[in-house]
């Protein structure tokens, strides 16, 4: 696909993988629209610190809002939907917000997008819509858990985008990014929580140390976003961008205080634990699929990722609360 002939919409511009897609894309010559969450002090999330804010344009609204959303979308041939609620620990407290967010904002987008006729529509997933493996490494056939509200309306949302496809035959694909971290990321991921503990003194607080995750860094996962909106087979189909690496947290904290030099003292703090069938224990992917409909792997490893990461916060240590549980 030639990006300087396609007007594209961002939504969830404003936020971490949000933010660097909507760069990529300005810097692959696509006129680029971005749609962040409407705040009052007129803020534009990450997108007020981008060198590139002035080639995007701009649109404050809600994804929840259906008028928000065909305006953002009016005159767009591609458009990439990561605006959601994803906080798993918020979503045990304020589920109904996560629905609005989610599933409405999701619908919302699809309507909007059925209507204006658009070319590509790209949908965020996650890879925490499997829960727990049943089977290692997860592939795009794994059974659908529910392990938590945030999780239930990622589902649907899925099903809503599926169901837009085979009734209307809006072509759509959605990508399911395993766990993501880089530059940008809240201290809400586990991620950044560890780098601004090891910064700030010599313990680390977690919460559940057993569980394993599959890290990829943000611009791997922008890599696949790109590919998977320009692959005409992709079309209808459901594709992990995951780098197939498992790591168990503690062993993740552990290879983050070795990278920074930093002995530390791993801790479990029991707010920051999920309910016991909440948890989601082992995520790995099975990439096979992205490598060959999409002709992607991820081209930067976790190590290498880490340091990036680790450096960036180093720099920006004041977007940061190490004493607080960010939920």
């Amino acid at each position: 696909m030639n990006w300087k002939t396609k007007k594209v919409l961002v939504t969830g511009a404003g936020g971490f993988i949000g933010s660097h897609l909507a760069e990529r894309l300005v810097e692959a010559g696509a006129r680029t629209r971005a749609l962040v969450h409407y705040r009052s002090d007129g803020s534009w999330g990450w997108l007020d610190r981008s060198s590139l804010k002035d080639q995007i344009e701009i649109v404050a609204g809600d994804i929840a809002n259906r008028d928000s959303v065909r305006q953002a979308i009016d005159g767009v041939d591609v458009v990439f939907h990561l605006a959601a609620l994803i906080a798993i620990p918020y979503s045990y407290h304020a589920p109904l917000s996560y629905v609005r967010a989610n599933v409405e904002g999701t619908l919302n987008v699809l309507q909007a997008a059925k209507e204006a006729g658009v070319e590509r529509l790209l949908h965020t997933s996650t890879s925490e819509v499997y829960g727990t493996a049943r089977h290692v490494p997860i592939d795009e056939s794994h059974p659908l858990q529910a392990q938590s509200p945030y999780s239930a309306t990622k589902i649907a949302a899925d099903k809503l985008v599926e169901a837009f496809h085979l009734s209307y035959g809006l072509p759509v694909v959605t990508v399911r990014p395993f766990n993501t971290f880089g530059p940008r990321q809240s201290a809400r991921a586990v991620v950044p929580t560890i780098i601004i503990q090891c910064l700030a003194g010599k313990t680390v607080r977690l919460g559940n140390l057993g569980p394993t995750r599959d890290l990829n860094y943000v611009l791997n996962i922008v890599d696949g976003y790109l590919t998977a909106a320009t692959s005409p087979a992709a079309v209808g189909r459901v594709v992990n961008l995951g780098s197939g690496r498992e790591i168990r947290i503690r062993d993740l904290a552990e290879l983050i205080g070795k990278l920074m030099d930093q002995p530390m003292k791993i801790e479990t703090e029991e707010q920051r634990t999920r309910p016991e069938k909440s948890e989601v224990e082992r995520l790995v992917a099975d990439n096979t699929l992205a490598r060959d409909l999409l002709k992607w792997e991820p081209h930067v490893s976790l190590e290498d990722g880490l340091r990036i990461t680790i450096d960036w916060i180093k720099a920006h240590r004041d977007h940061y609360r190490p004493g607080v549980y960010a939920v």
